[in-house]
Protein backbone atom coordinates (compact mmCIF):
# COMPACT_ATOMS: atom_id res chain seq x y z
CA UNK A 1 0.00 0.00 0.00
CA UNK A 2 1.10 3.25 -0.88
CA UNK A 3 1.06 6.90 1.26
CA UNK A 4 -2.36 6.69 2.81
CA UNK A 5 -4.16 9.67 1.04
CA UNK A 6 -5.98 12.84 2.62
CA UNK A 7 -8.78 13.44 0.23
CA UNK A 8 -10.06 9.92 -0.23
CA UNK A 9 -10.87 7.14 2.37
CA UNK A 10 -12.57 3.52 1.72
CA UNK A 11 -15.93 3.28 3.93
CA UNK A 12 -17.33 0.27 4.98
CA UNK A 13 -20.65 0.17 6.71
CA UNK A 14 -21.00 -3.34 8.52
CA UNK A 15 -23.72 -5.05 10.04
CA UNK A 16 -23.38 -8.84 11.54
CA UNK A 17 -21.16 -9.98 8.98
CA UNK A 18 -19.00 -11.78 11.11
CA UNK A 19 -15.54 -13.00 9.98
CA UNK A 20 -16.26 -12.14 6.58
CA UNK A 21 -15.61 -7.95 7.58
CA UNK A 22 -12.15 -8.52 9.10
CA UNK A 23 -11.78 -10.64 5.75
CA UNK A 24 -12.93 -7.28 3.80
CA UNK A 25 -10.76 -4.76 5.51
CA UNK A 26 -7.36 -6.42 5.45
CA UNK A 27 -7.97 -7.10 1.60
CA UNK A 28 -8.91 -3.07 1.53
CA UNK A 29 -5.82 -2.36 3.74
CA UNK A 30 -3.73 -3.90 1.09
CA UNK A 31 -4.50 -1.37 -1.78
CA UNK A 32 -5.67 1.73 0.24
CA UNK A 33 -5.70 3.51 3.03
CA UNK A 34 -7.22 4.88 5.09
CA UNK A 35 -10.16 2.68 5.74
CA UNK A 36 -13.06 3.49 7.92
CA UNK A 37 -15.67 1.02 9.17
CA UNK A 38 -18.92 2.23 10.23
CA UNK A 39 -20.14 -0.58 12.34
CA UNK A 40 -24.11 -0.19 12.67
CA UNK A 41 -25.60 -1.55 15.87
CA UNK A 42 -24.13 -5.06 15.38
CA UNK A 43 -24.59 -7.84 18.02
CA UNK A 44 -21.71 -10.66 16.61
CA UNK A 45 -19.03 -9.30 18.14
CA UNK A 46 -17.38 -7.84 15.42
CA UNK A 47 -17.22 -4.27 16.68
CA UNK A 48 -14.79 -5.14 19.53
CA UNK A 49 -12.64 -7.15 16.62
CA UNK A 50 -12.13 -4.71 14.86
CA UNK A 51 -11.63 -2.05 17.51
CA UNK A 52 -8.67 -4.71 18.28
CA UNK A 53 -7.60 -4.50 14.58
CA UNK A 54 -7.13 -0.62 14.42
CA UNK A 55 -5.77 -0.59 17.84
CA UNK A 56 -2.47 -2.35 15.69
CA UNK A 57 -1.93 0.90 13.81
CA UNK A 58 -3.09 -0.78 10.25
CA UNK A 59 -4.69 2.13 9.17
CA UNK A 60 -8.22 1.72 10.25
CA UNK A 61 -10.53 3.67 12.16
CA UNK A 62 -13.59 1.92 13.38
CA UNK A 63 -16.86 3.91 14.30
CA UNK A 64 -19.54 2.21 16.19
CA UNK A 65 -23.36 3.27 16.40
CA UNK A 66 -25.15 2.02 19.27
CA UNK A 67 -28.07 0.90 17.39
CA UNK A 68 -28.25 -0.28 13.91
CA UNK A 69 -29.98 2.17 11.75
CA UNK A 70 -29.46 0.86 8.24
CA UNK A 71 -26.75 0.89 5.42
CA UNK A 72 -27.58 4.96 4.43
CA UNK A 73 -27.42 5.96 8.40
CA UNK A 74 -23.95 4.20 8.13
CA UNK A 75 -22.71 5.63 5.69
CA UNK A 76 -24.07 9.26 7.05
CA UNK A 77 -22.38 8.70 9.80
CA UNK A 78 -19.49 8.32 7.88
CA UNK A 79 -19.48 11.21 5.29
CA UNK A 80 -20.16 13.24 8.20
CA UNK A 81 -16.59 12.43 10.39
CA UNK A 82 -15.03 12.62 6.70
CA UNK A 83 -15.87 16.10 6.14
CA UNK A 84 -14.42 16.77 9.84
CA UNK A 85 -11.68 15.10 8.60
CA UNK A 86 -11.00 17.08 5.37
CA UNK A 87 -11.87 14.28 2.77
CA UNK A 88 -12.73 15.11 -0.23
CA UNK A 89 -14.26 11.52 -1.94
CA UNK A 90 -15.65 8.10 -0.19
CA UNK A 91 -15.47 4.74 -2.05
CA UNK A 92 -17.60 2.95 -0.45
CA UNK A 93 -17.93 -1.13 -0.39
CA UNK A 94 -19.68 -4.11 1.36
CA UNK A 95 -18.53 -5.58 4.16
CA UNK A 96 -19.56 -9.13 3.18
CA UNK A 97 -16.85 -9.22 0.87
CA UNK A 98 -18.56 -9.31 -2.44
CA UNK A 99 -16.77 -6.77 -4.23
CA UNK A 100 -13.26 -6.56 -5.12
CA UNK A 101 -10.72 -4.29 -3.28
CA UNK A 102 -8.25 -4.79 -5.69
CA UNK A 103 -10.89 -2.61 -8.29
CA UNK A 104 -10.18 0.33 -5.56
CA UNK A 105 -6.64 2.00 -6.62
CA UNK A 106 -8.67 2.36 -10.29
CA UNK A 107 -11.68 3.79 -9.39
CA UNK A 108 -9.50 6.27 -6.77
CA UNK A 109 -7.43 6.99 -9.66
CA UNK A 110 -10.21 8.13 -11.59
CA UNK A 111 -11.98 10.02 -9.20
CA UNK A 112 -8.84 12.01 -9.01
CA UNK A 113 -8.83 12.93 -12.58
CA UNK A 114 -12.37 13.78 -12.23
CA UNK A 115 -12.99 14.55 -8.98
CA UNK A 116 -16.87 16.28 -9.74
CA UNK A 117 -18.05 12.95 -10.75
CA UNK A 118 -19.69 9.86 -9.23
CA UNK A 119 -17.72 6.55 -9.89
CA UNK A 120 -20.40 3.63 -9.78
CA UNK A 121 -19.12 -0.06 -10.14
CA UNK A 122 -21.09 -2.49 -12.99
CA UNK A 123 -21.19 -5.61 -11.33
CA UNK A 124 -20.17 -8.51 -13.76
CA UNK A 125 -21.17 -11.90 -12.42
CA UNK A 126 -20.47 -15.26 -12.18
CA UNK A 127 -22.25 -18.60 -11.63
CA UNK A 128 -22.57 -17.88 -7.72
CA UNK A 129 -25.11 -15.22 -8.30
CA UNK A 130 -28.51 -16.08 -7.49
CA UNK A 131 -30.96 -15.93 -10.49
CA UNK A 132 -33.66 -14.08 -8.32
CA UNK A 133 -31.70 -11.44 -7.49
CA UNK A 134 -29.86 -10.85 -10.62
CA UNK A 135 -33.44 -10.43 -12.56
CA UNK A 136 -34.81 -8.13 -9.73
CA UNK A 137 -31.43 -6.08 -10.43
CA UNK A 138 -32.49 -5.44 -13.98
CA UNK A 139 -35.83 -4.29 -12.73
CA UNK A 140 -33.87 -1.54 -10.42
CA UNK A 141 -31.99 -0.60 -12.92
CA UNK A 142 -34.93 -0.29 -15.87
CA UNK A 143 -36.50 2.09 -13.53
CA UNK A 144 -33.32 3.65 -12.08
CA UNK A 145 -32.42 4.71 -15.94
CA UNK A 146 -36.01 5.67 -16.74
CA UNK A 147 -35.73 8.21 -13.42
CA UNK A 148 -32.85 9.75 -15.17
CA UNK A 149 -33.33 9.75 -18.45
CA UNK A 150 -31.14 6.92 -19.35
CA UNK A 151 -27.94 9.51 -19.38
CA UNK A 152 -25.42 6.34 -18.64
CA UNK A 153 -25.58 6.27 -14.33
CA UNK A 154 -24.53 2.48 -14.56
CA UNK A 155 -25.63 -0.19 -12.37
CA UNK A 156 -28.68 1.09 -8.97
CA UNK A 157 -27.77 -1.52 -6.69
CA UNK A 158 -23.80 -2.15 -6.52
CA UNK A 159 -22.51 -0.54 -3.75
CA UNK A 160 -18.91 0.00 -4.79
CA UNK A 161 -18.79 3.41 -5.50
CA UNK A 162 -16.83 6.39 -5.15
CA UNK A 163 -18.68 9.71 -4.34
CA UNK A 164 -18.12 13.18 -3.79
CA UNK A 165 -18.47 13.85 -0.12
CA UNK A 166 -20.28 17.01 0.14
CA UNK A 167 -22.62 16.28 -2.48
CA UNK A 168 -23.39 12.85 -1.07
CA UNK A 169 -24.06 14.35 2.34
CA UNK A 170 -25.91 17.90 0.89
CA UNK A 171 -28.20 14.89 -0.63
CA UNK A 172 -28.84 12.71 1.84
CA UNK A 173 -28.99 15.63 4.76
CA UNK A 174 -31.94 17.01 2.49
CA UNK A 175 -34.31 13.60 2.90
CA UNK A 176 -35.51 11.36 6.11
CA UNK A 177 -35.13 8.80 3.65
CA UNK A 178 -31.69 6.97 1.93
CA UNK A 179 -31.35 5.43 5.35
CA UNK A 180 -31.54 2.02 4.91
CA UNK A 181 -30.94 -0.50 1.55
CA UNK A 182 -33.04 1.98 -0.88
CA UNK A 183 -29.58 3.91 0.05
CA UNK A 184 -27.85 2.99 -2.64
CA UNK A 185 -30.34 3.18 -6.15
CA UNK A 186 -31.46 6.42 -4.41
CA UNK A 187 -28.28 8.38 -4.36
CA UNK A 188 -27.57 7.73 -7.82
CA UNK A 189 -30.37 8.81 -8.52
CA UNK A 190 -30.58 12.13 -6.60
CA UNK A 191 -26.61 12.85 -7.24
CA UNK A 192 -27.88 12.51 -11.53
CA UNK A 193 -30.80 14.84 -10.95
CA UNK A 194 -28.20 17.64 -8.86
CA UNK A 195 -26.19 17.33 -12.35
CA UNK A 196 -23.14 15.32 -10.26
CA UNK A 197 -22.38 13.04 -13.61
CA UNK A 198 -21.27 9.20 -13.46
CA UNK A 199 -18.46 7.70 -14.76
CA UNK A 200 -19.49 4.13 -14.73
CA UNK A 201 -16.75 0.85 -14.58
CA UNK A 202 -17.54 -2.77 -14.51
CA UNK A 203 -15.89 -4.37 -11.36
CA UNK A 204 -16.19 -8.71 -10.28
CA UNK A 205 -18.57 -9.30 -7.94
CA UNK A 206 -18.81 -12.87 -6.33
CA UNK A 207 -21.87 -14.08 -3.83
CA UNK A 208 -20.20 -16.26 -0.82
CA UNK A 209 -22.15 -19.08 0.06
CA UNK A 210 -22.92 -19.37 4.08
CA UNK A 211 -20.55 -22.00 4.32
CA UNK A 212 -17.78 -19.85 2.94
CA UNK A 213 -19.00 -17.23 5.50
CA UNK A 214 -21.17 -15.47 2.98
CA UNK A 215 -23.83 -13.51 4.90
CA UNK A 216 -26.52 -11.30 3.45
CA UNK A 217 -29.50 -9.47 4.85
CA UNK A 218 -31.20 -8.96 1.90
CA UNK A 219 -34.79 -10.28 2.37
CA UNK A 220 -36.97 -10.55 -0.75
CA UNK A 221 -40.49 -9.69 0.29
CA UNK A 222 -39.46 -6.80 2.27
CA UNK A 223 -36.88 -5.23 0.25
CA UNK A 224 -38.93 -5.48 -2.92
CA UNK A 225 -41.04 -3.59 -1.09
CA UNK A 226 -38.95 -1.04 0.19
CA UNK A 227 -37.41 -0.43 -3.81
CA UNK A 228 -40.75 -0.48 -4.99
CA UNK A 229 -41.59 2.41 -2.58
CA UNK A 230 -38.53 3.97 -3.64
CA UNK A 231 -39.24 3.92 -6.82
CA UNK A 232 -42.73 5.69 -6.52
CA UNK A 233 -41.26 8.46 -4.63
CA UNK A 234 -38.17 8.74 -7.68
CA UNK A 235 -40.81 9.18 -10.46
CA UNK A 236 -42.72 11.18 -8.42
CA UNK A 237 -39.92 13.67 -7.65
CA UNK A 238 -38.82 12.85 -11.85
CA UNK A 239 -41.98 14.05 -13.24
CA UNK A 240 -41.40 17.28 -11.38
CA UNK A 241 -37.85 17.82 -12.54
CA UNK A 242 -38.64 16.49 -16.43
CA UNK A 243 -38.51 20.00 -17.77
CA UNK A 244 -35.26 20.71 -16.07
CA UNK A 245 -34.01 17.28 -17.18
CA UNK A 246 -34.71 17.25 -20.47
CA UNK A 247 -33.36 20.99 -20.36
CA UNK A 248 -30.08 19.73 -19.24
CA UNK A 249 -30.07 17.10 -21.78
CA UNK A 250 -30.67 19.52 -24.75
CA UNK A 251 -27.82 21.71 -23.66
CA UNK A 252 -25.57 18.96 -23.03
CA UNK A 253 -26.32 17.84 -26.42
CA UNK A 254 -25.74 20.80 -28.33
CA UNK A 255 -21.88 21.23 -26.80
Amino acid sequence: MTQPSTTHLVLIPSYNTGPKVLETVQEARRFWGPVWVVVDGSTDGTAEALTDLAAKGLGLRVLIRAQNGGKGAAVLDGLREATVGGFTHVLTMDADGQHPAAAIPEFMALSRRHPEAMIPGVPTFDSSAPRLRVIGRKVSNNWAHLETLWIGIGDSLLGFRVYPVAELRSVMEATRWMRRFDFDPEALVRLSWRGVPAIPRPVPVRYFRSEEGGVSHFRYVRDNALLTWMHTRLMLGFLVRLPLLLLRRLRSSRR
